[in-house]
């Protein structure tokens, strides 16, 4: 094997070597990094509210035929169509993003129809990807209808051998239906979910009135629609979110107190606020009786199961249940809000939207 010796220049030292300055390396190239997380990995598109591993993914089912009226395949099979044909990262993360997919907890409406274990509310992790099985939703073809007749512009995949959509033909705002969130490169999104049959009533109303007012909207589009349920407390953050992008949404879980016996009562909660980590909720009550912050319980329990979330806090005999529930309510996630901060790229440019905006 032979020896290949650098090229040296007049002065002894390595040609082809240009001397430029450290601080513009540094920007252009953090601009160029910034940019491209910000654009094709963290940010949603307010077209068909969906990052580009969510688009892939479902691009790739479909064109694979997985679709919701056939057999389910393993996970696995549209994670390594992904993987080799569009999106050249990680299988975890590409597994991560089809797994919350189909999730009834995280999203307003599942886009992949599981099968097998795909996590649980408490933060159980799901099944390895060669054990889980999935598919389209039937909802998820109103994304993808109609992909093949031109009605959306295509681009090349990242080693040209193929195509992918730059979007897709959404038949309703999944944006706002299923929410968002995500941390980019010096700004972030986090959009909450809606009911659907309101959000395509909105849509229709702005159609036959483009000039309708965000009042009127909002008798159609009340606020969001949190798949775990729970209350939203006012209206001030939601007008806020709706009007300017940005607000601070309240959430309670849904409780109820029931009477046993011996003069004594239980608070049971039967819905938790958006994102809330049910067993960690629990452990912060329980926490707050060991220390003594909380007095007048006497136990926890979870009877949830498949029909349902069932958390049953037992009081003393002397316990005021209205003063337990407001401790419960400063003290553990039983009440939090969401910081709803609505940013969507806007023709590949991340924008600030207001709900019109986003019905638009």
């Amino acid at each position: 094997m032979t020896d290949q010796k650098t090229p040296r220049g007049a002065d002894g030292g390595p040609t082809g070597i240009e001397p430029i300055s450290i601080i513009e390396e540094m920007q252009r190239s953090y601009l160029d990094y910034a940019m491209s997380v910000i654009v094709s990995r963290a940010l949603p598109d307010v077209r068909d509210g969906l990052k580009p591993v969510h688009r892939r993914i479902l691009y790739a089912a479909h064109e694979s035929g997985y679709h919701w009226n056939r057999k389910y395949v393993k996970s696995a099979r549209p994670v390594a169509d992904v993987m080799g044909k569009y999106h050249p990262h990680g299988d975890a993360s590409i597994y991560d993003a089809l797994v919350r997919m189909a999730q009834d907890w995280s999203l307003r409406v599942p886009l992949i129809d599981g099968q097998g274990n795909f996590g649980s509310i408490d933060g159980d992790p799901p099944a390895a990807m060669r054990y889980t099985e999935s598919r389209l939703t039937k909802v998820a073809h109103e994304l993808l209808e109609d992909i093949d007749k031109d009605t959306v512009d295509f681009q090349d995949t990242y080693d040209a051998s193929g195509s992918e959509p730059k979007v897709l033909p959404a038949r309703f705002p999944n944006l706002l239906v299923n929410g968002s969130g995500g941390i980019a490169v010096g700004m972030a999104t986090n959009i909450p979910p809606h009911n659907l049959g309101e959000v395509c009533n909105g849509a229709i109303a702005l159609i036959d009135n483009p000039a309708i007012d965000l009042p009127a909207l909002m008798e159609i589009i009340p606020g969001p629609d949190f798949p775990t349920g729970g209350i939203v407390l006012g209206r001030s953050g939601i007008y806020s979110a709706y009007s300017t992008g940005r607000g601070s949404i309240v959430m309670r879980g849904r409780v109820n107190v029931e009477a046993r016996g011996n003069d004594r009562e239980s608070i049971v909660i039967t819905e938790v606020p958006y994102q809330v980590n049910k067993s960690s909720m629990i452990e912060k009550m329980a926490e707050l009786v060991r220390d003594k912050r909380i007095e007048g319980i006497s136990d926890i329990r979870d009877e949830s199961d498949r029909q349902g979330y069932r958390v049953v806090i037992e009081l003393k005999r002397d316990a005021v249940a209205d003063v337990i529930l407001n401790q419960l309510y400063r003290f553990t996630p039983l009440q939090t809000s969401f910081g709803a901060n609505m940013v969507a790229l806007n023709g590949g440019k991340p924008e600030l939207l207001t709900l019109t905006d986003m019905l638009k």
